[in-house]
C-alpha cells in the first residue's frame, strides 16, 4: 500500500513538470516563466522540492493543503499554518534531512496565532505587492513566491541585480499594512553554480 501511494505521489510530481497552457483572446500558447537558474538547477531544485513535499504528505496527508515549499539553488523556504509547535519543529527538520539542503527558512505559523480579519487582511497585503511587481518594469515577478502572515510579507526568490533587489523590497515596503518585510532574496551571481 505504501509502495502505491509512493508511486502515485511520483507519478502526480511528474505531471507538474509541464508547462502550463494558457488560452486567451489572441490564442493559445504555453506560459515559461523567465527563471535565471541553468536547467540542470531547476531539475536539482525541483526534485528536492517534490522529495520534501512527499515525504511530508507520507507524514501527514493534511501539509499538502496547509504548507508550501519553495527551493531555490538547494535553500529551502517554507511557509503555511500547523497545529502545535512540534509539528514546526518536525517539517524544519525533514527539511533539513532532505539531500542537497544548503539552508531551510521557515515562515510556518502555529495556528491560532492569527483570525480570519488578519488572514484576509494578509490577502490584500500579498495581492497588492504581487500587482506592484507584475507591473514594475524593473522587477520579473514570476522569480518570487510571496507569503503574509500577521501583516509580515516573506519574499523568496531570485533578483537578476542589486537594484531589482532593492526595488522589490522598496515595494513591499510600501504597501499599506505591512509590519515588516523579510527578504530571502537571492542574487544570480551568488548562486552555487555561478560563483567559482
Amino acid at each position: 500500500m505504501k509502495k502505491n501511494l509512493i508511486l502515485i505521489l511520483f507519478s502526480l510530481s511528474l505531471l507538474s513538470c509541464v508547462g502550463s497552457s494558457s488560452v486567451g483572446i489572441f490564442g493559445s500558447g504555453v506560459s515559461i516563466a523567465y527563471d535565471p537558474r541553468t536547467v540542470g538547477m531547476q531539475i536539482d531544485d525541483s526534485i528536492m522540492q517534490k522529495n520534501l513535499m512527499a515525504r511530508l504528505a507520507l507524514t501527514d496527508k493534511k501539509y499538502i493543503i496547509s504548507l508550501s515549499t519553495k527551493v531555490i539553488d538547494g535553500n529551502i523556504f517554507l511557509s503555511g499554518k500547523v497545529d502545535e509547535p512540534e509539528e514546526k519543529l518536525k517539517i524544519i527538520k525533514m527539511a533539513w534531512e532532505t539531500k542537497g539542503t544548503r539552508s531551510v527558512q521557515s515562515a510556518v505559523i502555529i495556528k491560532g496565532q492569527t483570525n480570519f480579519k488578519n488572514t484576509a487582511k494578509d490577502v490584500l497585503i500579498t495581492s497588492q505587492l504581487r500587482t506592484a511587481l507584475l507591473f514594475n518594469k524593473l522587477t520579473k515577478s514570476s522569480n518570487y513566491t510571496i507569503d503574509t502572515i500577521n501583516g509580515k510579507i516573506y519574499i523568496f526568490g531570485i533578483a537578476i541585480t542589486k537594484d531589482e533587489k532593492k526595488k522589490v523590497i522598496l515595494e513591499a515596503n510600501e504597501v499599506y499594512g505591512v509590519k515588516e518585510v523579510v527578504p530571502s532574496i537571492l542574487l544570480v551571481e551568488d548562486l552555487s553554480r555561478n560563483t567559482n
